[in-house]
């Protein structure tokens, strides 16, 4: 009797701990963020569902701020193992990663994209430059020697070679890394070159980091979700309208869509390559070291993204419209990542 209970006792251990195993472990990867990023790491992610044993990960676009907030929640089967994004992590972001345990993460910077102004073919180019489109969207401009509220209805308005239609700018919301990078590459760097602008930062450098970036909210910039293939269909069915997104999603709709020329580089793969388009930005993903035993396939998820075949020169991502990192830099990037190196700020 006394042998039976042992063994009931020792079977019951065994079963108990082979469910919290399997409660441990997960056989898909779960991938959320940047819109952008989205049609990258989907790309990867049915490649890699298809030529290994591993299932397809699960990919989300919830915006690079709200995949950041995902990812920083908690490390555990509950939380997502990567995150996409079209910037880099904030100060702020690895703090509340680590506040809540997620302590060592992967960062992998995978290439370069630009953001387009982009609006419906059939009607000329925009050829305008940063100061221009700051003006047609920031929520203060100046006027008269003082900082105002934005007056710029039309985009004749702003200069007289301009259409003479209402400005109407579709864009990302506040959550997302392309917002993030627009504000950074368009709005600070327009408005280092106005005086009026520069007084108010030697008075105030916080009031001038707000009205520097600060979009207006008066109907000419309509926030149009983390949905950019919704964007694209809206520029279709109003053609005086634009369009703020990645260059991916313009270089998948050339049949349909063209982009602004801006000060004096039109959006194309050569030139953000070679740095001479000025709206451009660097494309990341981040993954917890926590998860690469939790998670079946994690490791070589990363593998795959970082291979030559993928995000080389002539990879299947240049397809989708991913610029990729210089050679040597792009070598580096794999040897970091394949070997976990913790991120540091």
């Amino acid at each position: 009797m006394i042998h039976k209970t042992i063994i009931g006792i020792v079977t019951a251990g065994v079963l108990a701990t082979s469910v919290a195993h399997a409660q441990s472990v997960r056989d898909q990867i779960r991938i959320v963020g940047s819109s952008t990023v989205y049609p990258f790491a989907t790309t990867v992610a049915e490649r890699f569902g298809k030529t290994t044993a591993f299932k397809s990960p699960v990919v989300e676009s919830t915006g690079s701020g709200g995949g950041l907030k995902l990812f920083c929640a908690g490390v555990g089967m509950a939380y997502p193992d990567i995150t996409n994004s079209s910037r880099r992590i904030k100060k702020s972001e690895v703090e509340m990663c680590r506040k809540n345990g997620v302590a060592d993460i992967v960062e992998v910077k995978i290439g370069y994209d630009g953001i387009v102004l982009a609006h419906a073919k059939g009607t000329p180019p925009l050829k305008l430059t940063r100061t221009q489109l700051f003006l047609a969207l920031a929520k203060h401009v100046p006027k008269d020697g003082a900082l105002r509220d934005n007056p710029y209805k039309t985009w004749k308005d702003i200069d007289a070679a301009f259409p003479d239609t209402t400005i109407e700018v579709l864009g990302p919301p506040p959550t997302s890394g392309t917002r993030d990078a627009f504000v950074e590459v368009v709005m600070d760097a327009a408005c280092e070159g106005f005086a009026e602008f520069l007084v108010l930062k030697k008075e105030n450098h916080q009031q001038f980091q707000v009205a520097c970036q600060t979009i207006r909210e008066d109907g000419a910039f309509i926030e149009a979700g983390e949905n950019d293939n919704l964007i694209v269909q809206k520029l279709e069915a109003n053609p005086k309208a634009f369009g703020i997104f990645g260059f991916s999603f313009l270089d998948q709709n050339t049949d349909r869509l063209h982009g602004a020329i801006i000060d004096g580089y039109g959006p194309t793969f050569d030139n953000i390559a070679d740095g001479r388009y000025p709206v451009s930005r660097p494309l990341y993903f981040y993954a917890k070291n926590a998860h690469v035993e939790m998670v079946q396939g994690l490791k070589e998820y990363i593998a795959e993204f970082t291979s030559e075949k993928a995000w080389g020169r002539e990879g299947y991502l240049t397809d989708k419209g991913l610029i990729p990192l210089p050679d040597a830099e792009r070598k580096t990037m794999r040897e970091q990542a394949m070997a976990l190196v913790p991120f540091s700020m």
